[in-house]
């Protein structure tokens, strides 16, 4: 098996989450004698040889994150530039990922997704939804590697069965919706702690005003 992977997201790989995703997947594709050429959209010099390899490879997986219910208006605008004609059939498959928990927060992304293929003259392969991917950037290299490490595996899957259709890609996603209780306490987690921790770090990044500052 031969894929070709297309990393969707707007930031560059050394601060790309979805990269260090596709980079723990691959290890699991390598396992199996699979191979995979990767295209970052990030960089707009890789578009021209990102859109040959979708026109001329019957294996494609576009990986990306969900940013408040969208889809990186980067990777709508690489979309856009793609013919519907194509050299050859081809399967499309995602790697759709967020910063929330629960699988239920990713489902109208995963929905679009599954309308792409035919738009596109491919066929839907399944899409493998994960949450939780927001400290990725922000936890230390050992909690990151954590985090990540479980795509190695749904990397070995995908080589074996050729799509996202399995079992372990549907129990991957993990809960659909955390109990009450849960929700609860992760409420109060975020106000006692959380924004304490938003707010270091963007002062890490160069930040100068509150976080709440209004433009007007």
């Amino acid at each position: 098996m031969h894929v070709v992977i297309i990393n969707g997201s707007p930031r560059v790989r050394k601060y790309s989450n979805t990269d260090k995703i596709i980079q723990s997947f691959v290890k699991g594709l390598e396992k199996t004698g699979a191979t995979y050429d990767l295209y970052s959209l990030s960089s707009r010099k890789e578009w021209d040889a990102a859109r040959e390899a979708f026109l001329t490879h019957d294996n494609i997986l576009f990986a990306l994150p969900l940013y408040v219910e969208c889809v990186p208006s980067l990777m709508l605008e690489f979309l856009e530039t793609l013919p519907t004609a194509r050299k050859q059939p081809a399967k499309l498959s995602f790697i759709l990922h967020g910063g929330f928990d629960e699988g239920h927060q990713l489902r109208l992304g995963e929905r679009f997704l599954q309308s792409l293929p035919a738009q596109l003259g491919c066929t839907y392969n399944g899409c493998l939804v994960k949450g939780g991917s927001f400290t990725i950037r922000t936890s230390g290299a050992k909690m990151a590697e954590r985090i990540v490490k479980p795509y190695v595996a749904m990397g070995r899957s995908f080589a074996e069965h050729g799509n996202f259709f399995t079992p372990e890609a549907t129990k991957f996603t993990g809960p659909e919706r955390y109990p009450w209780l849960v929700r609860v306490l992760a409420s109060i987690t975020i106000k006692l702690i959380v924004n304490k921790n938003f707010e270091k770090f963007a002062k890490q990044w160069g930040c100068t005003r509150p976080l709440n500052d209004k433009v007007y």
